[in-house]
């Protein structure tokens, strides 16, 4: 290797990195967003929200920041990917059934349509 070839390599990899730290701070964000969408309708603690998102991403093989991207839409789309809803739900209930909390929603109407999660009406 010649010495402008290393130089160049170094700035290569630093730029990789970069780029890295970029994307694990978005992703970070979006994460913390999630959670305090997770939160703000179940009445349950941050630190049960993360679970809560781990727990959905487990039963679905779906990333968690792919998760908490649907779960930051869901108020906009009105929606959740069918998998991800059926897992959320399933999550959100146990977990009110271990640690109580005090939702804005009943159990059974959490992460329903846009006209279910917000309004009241059930599927």
């Amino acid at each position: 290797m010649t010495q402008h070839e290393e130089p160049a390599d170094k700035v290569e990899e630093l730029r990789t990195e970069v780029a890295q730290l970029r994307q694990a701070l978005v992703s970070h964000a979006i994460v913390d967003q999630a959670i305090g969408v997770v939160i703000a309708l179940s009445g349950l603690r941050p630190e049960q929200g993360w679970e809560i998102l781990k727990t959905v991403s487990q039963h679905t093989n779906t990333k968690v920041r792919e998760v908490a991207g649907h779960v930051v839409r869901w108020p906009d789309a009105g929606t959740l990917p069918p998998e991800i809803r059926r897992a959320l739900r399933a999550a959100l209930v146990e977990a009110h059934a271990v640690h109580g909390g005090r939702s804005l929603v009943r159990p059974e109407q959490l992460c329903q349509g846009r006209d279910g999660a917000f309004s009241g009406k059930t599927e």
